[in-house]
């Protein structure tokens, strides 16, 4: 392992695009599924999603993340022609009115991921760093985008029955480091780590990687923070996912202390104004 904190790259590269991370920046969800754990069903027709995919640009998004395979906790692996179905015309229509907005797919299968880049998309979100399909690094390597790489004990289905960690801090570390080594190893550069909060981890284990995040530098990568209305902020305040705005808000300026690049979210205006407050500290 590394012992030194390690400077992280200010541009993404993806398909003749150049995206500007020298100050963080907002990733808006668009969930492009019937089950999703917040939004439940709102965003499922392509007029809500079109629409939605407008106003998160407008407060400052710089990077959409479209899903059509929901990954919270329970969920079963969604099969790859439904996938399909339910994400590339999104894809399309959403690249189609907004070409210059960068786009990810949220998914876990190579398949799906080859077809998001050739739809439009310019980034790859693997929740299960290619645990799930065996094909995807290799798929990555080969569309020359940018991947992110999650850290998830189980599978989505399993993650929270019983999760355990001798040292969660050392062990995500150690995850993420192989990863990013296996990125390498199949060509794959351009990497963003994510400690996957809520991916397999108790309220105790999402604040011990919060409050320790910053460590995660020792990779030289970007850093994605995905907090957003999860059990992190709804467990300690015993709130919902539809009253957990105020709580994700005050976790995300920890986020953006503890290093993040990269914040993950369902409110794009509310982060883009703590992004810009957490810029004025720093001046």
């Amino acid at each position: 392992m590394l012992h030194q904190l390690l400077p992280v790259p200010t541009l993404l590269y993806s398909k003749g695009q150049l995206l500007d991370l020298s100050a963080p920046v907002v990733m808006g969800i668009l969930n492009a599924t019937p089950d999703s754990f917040y939004n439940k069903g709102q965003d499922s027709d392509m007029d809500a999603l079109l629409r939605n995919a407008e106003k998160m640009i407008g407060e400052g998004a710089k990077i959409l993340d479209i899903g059509g395979a929901s990954t919270k906790p329970g969920s079963a692996i969604i099969e790859v022609e439904e996938e399909l179905r339910r994400v590339i015309p999104v894809i399309e229509a959403i690249y189609k009115h907004f070409p210059d907005t960068w786009l990810s797919v949220d998914t876990y299968h190579a398949q799906v991921a080859r077809e998001a880049v050739n739809a439009g998309a310019a980034i790859i979100n693997d929740v299960s760093s290619g645990d799930i399909d065996a094909e995807m690094l290799k798929t990555v390597a080969e569309l020359k985008v940018p991947y992110i790489a999650m850290h998830m004990q189980g599978t989505p289905e399993t993650m929270q029955q019983n999760p355990q960690y001798t040292d969660a801090v050392t062990e995500v570390q150690n995850y993420l480091h192989n990863i990013y080594d296996n990125c390498k190893a199949h060509g794959i550069h351009d990497v963003i780590i994510d400690p996957g909060f809520g991916f397999g981890k108790t309220t105790e284990h999402n604040f011990q990687l919060l409050r320790s995040m910053h460590t995660l530098r020792i990779l030289g990568r970007p850093i994605l923070a995905g907090i957003s209305r999860k059990s992190i902020v709804c467990k300690p305040l015993k709130v919902s996912p539809a009253n957990a705005l105020n709580g994700t808000t005050a976790l995300h300026m920890i986020a953006l202390q503890q290093g993040a690049n990269i914040l993950r979210v369902h409110d794009v205006q509310e982060a883009v104004e703590c992004i810009k407050l957490w810029g004025c500290v720093q001046d």
